[in-house]
């Protein structure tokens, strides 16, 4: 089964950076997903199943916080690992995003390097 990964944020500069960062699990046969909202995060979850998400907390139409909580209280979605990665980096941020069931938060700027040991432990997938 292949695997996939779906990368969500508004900001164009953000999407190319992570595509970019992740272009090496593409040569594994990971499939990279984009979305630029919430509504269509949420769609690309439910019907491409990824196995990760990276996922921004300020984005249109639903915020980041509640497509983590409806992925996490669906039983054919709470297995996806979902890492909020976001410019909020206040401690009220962080627990908010752990209580609605983000596996971990991440703040940006982000390190590239750390993006991909963490893509490489969740997929198991070397690159």
């Amino acid at each position: 089964m292949d695997k996939k990964i779906l990368l969500v944020d508004d900001e164009p500069f953000i999407l190319t950076l992570l595509e970019q960062t992740l272009e090496g699990f593409e040569e594994k046969g990971v499939t990279l997903l984009k979305a630029r909202n919430g509504e269509d995060a949420l769609r690309l979850a439910q019907t491409e199943r990824p196995d990760l998400v990276f996922l921004d907390v300020m984005i249109p139409r639903l915020s980041g916080y509640d497509v983590c909580q409806r992925i996490k209280e669906d039983d054919h979605l709470k297995s996806i690992y979902v890492i909020l990665l976001t410019a909020r980096g206040q401690e009220t941020d962080r627990e908010r995003g752990i209580d609605v069931g983000a596996d971990e938060y991440m703040t940006k700027p982000f390190d590239p390097d750390v993006i991909i040991q963490r893509t490489q432990e969740i997929l198991r997938v070397e690159v």
